[in-house]
């Protein structure tokens, strides 16, 4: 039985052919976006501290690299609670258009923006800069693109097609990884830090072809056209704002989902960011093979995604996405075990288990918070819930990582801070859980009195 409350069904049925058309789209503007986003990591454990922040250590230029990080995720909720808010009342597609237009000019800019050598402290101030607006830009599409594929989804199938969009994430690090391996493997070390590390960010300019693509050839959610009707009818009598409604009647919910959420974008950023500064930095692993693990393991989420939102469409999304997090508590200390040994195998496999169970979590959970929140509110509840989970876990992980490692000298310290994080998500599922059941017996009760009544 699935646990999550079921969202209402649109009364048209789009063509096959518009859906996949649709999905299509979403997963690769999710592709783009994330793609960008993760250059900035990557790059950010590799020269940006070097480049932008040269003052003092090593490790307070690494560390002011990933505080310039976080701030990306700081500046999500903004993005979510604008896009959000124009999202429900004006349309998905507006302000999926508009994120990847302002990722790709962020992008760009971090691309061609002179270092500190060259423009003194302006070089970080802007950094900081470009980095906000990726940071808005990725908080408002994650909620356009995940919309515009689950509420084109056919019945019975809504995790699967929210799947779609959840695989731009492994794309988008499968993606910043070769194109910075190859950077790499082309250059020596000072014109990978002198130049070559720029062509990745400009590759974001293709951001700009897709946003035209989806602003000239998609259209409009079946969902989202039912709930403008409604909408339109109750503005007629008052001015509804789905923030306002969210925050009166649901930020429970909005919180709950945040904190079900902050394991795995924690625990995601800790291996792709700040386990690629720990093996490089402290235990002396190449580069150049740290990142090739990291593609490999996301290449294996390409099919480890989809299998699990596919498992939540017949068991649950709640069901699934518990194994998911409680999985992720039991191997944080196997996980930095394993790499400890400086193996490049060992970390290879720990790495990959924490990969799956972080991929039984992400597969569901672009469906699971669709369907928490009725289409009026869904833009602004599903993006908030996701970019609380942001802020809390993935944007200071690598921050909080690299700290817990120089407070404590070892890495069980990032272990405890993942199963704390872990906690917090199997609490929150429990509540969310137990909230859908009653909600649930309610509905069945109502219905029985209504039959009762009827005869």
């Amino acid at each position: 039985m699935d646990t999550a409350p079921s969202a209402q069904p649109a009364t048209t049925t789009p063509a096959v052919g518009n859906r996949r058309r649709v999905a299509t789209a979403a997963a690769l503007a999710s592709a783009v976006e994330w793609y960008d986003y993760f250059v900035f990591g990557i790059a950010a454990a590799l020269v940006l501290g070097d480049l932008y922040f040269p003052a003092g250590s090593t490790t307070a230029g690494v560390l002011a690299s990933f505080a310039t990080f976080a701030v990306g995720f700081l500046a999500r909720p903004i993005g979510g609670i604008v896009a959000g808010q124009l999202g429900d009342k004006r349309g998905r597609k507006p302000m999926l258009v508009l994120a990847l237009t302002l990722m790709g000019i962020a992008t760009t800019g971090i691309g061609l923006l002179p270092t500190y050598e060259t423009i003194g402290v302006a070089a970080p101030i802007l950094l900081v800069l470009f980095r906000v607006l990726q940071g808005i830009a990725v908080g408002a599409q994650w909620g356009g693109a995940m919309l515009m594929a689950t509420e084109y989804a056919p019945e019975g199938k809504r995790g699967i097609y929210g799947s779609f969009v959840q695989l731009g994430v492994p794309i988008g690090v499968v993606t910043a990884n070769t194109v910075f391996l190859l950077a790499g493997a082309f250059t020596t070390d000072s014109e990978f830090a002198a130049w070559a590390w720029r062509v990745p960010f400009l590759v974001g300019l293709f951001v700009l072809v897709l946003a035209w693509y989806i602003h000239t050839r998609v259209e409009e959610t079946p969902e989202f056209r039912e709930a403008e009707k409604k909408l339109a009818e109750t503005e007629k009598v008052e001015q509804s704002s789905p923030l306002r409604t969210i925050l009166r009647g649901h930020l429970g919910t909005v919180l709950l989902a945040g904190g079900s959420f902050a394991v795995n974008t924690a625990t995601f950023y800790i291996i792709i960011t700040g386990v690629l500064d720990y093996t490089t930095r402290e235990l002396g692993m190449k580069k150049s093979a740290v990142l090739m693990v990291s593609l490999c393991i996301s290449l294996t989420q390409l099919v480890l995604i989809p299998a699990a939102a596919a498992l939540s469409d017949k068991f649950g999304r709640i069901r699934i996405y518990a194994i998911g997090a409680a999985g992720i508590a039991l191997w944080a200390v196997p996980l930095f075990l394993l790499i400890d040994t400086g193996s490049l195998l060992w970390l290879a496999v720990g790495t990959f288990v924490a990969s799956c169970f972080l991929s039984i979590m992400y597969g569901p959970q672009a469906a699971l918070f669709a369907e928490l929140f009725t289409p009026e509110m869904r833009y602004t509840g599903a993006s908030l819930g996701y970019q609380i989970a942001a802020v809390a876990g993935g944007g200071l992980a690598p921050f909080m990582m690299v700290l817990l490692l120089e407070a404590t000298g070892t890495s069980m310290a990032v272990s405890g801070y993942i199963i704390v994080l872990s906690v917090i998500a199997l609490v929150s599922i429990k509540i969310l859980a137990d909230r859908a059941r009653a909600a649930q017996t309610r509905a069945g009760q109502e219905a029985e009195a209504e039959a009762g009544s009827a005869s």
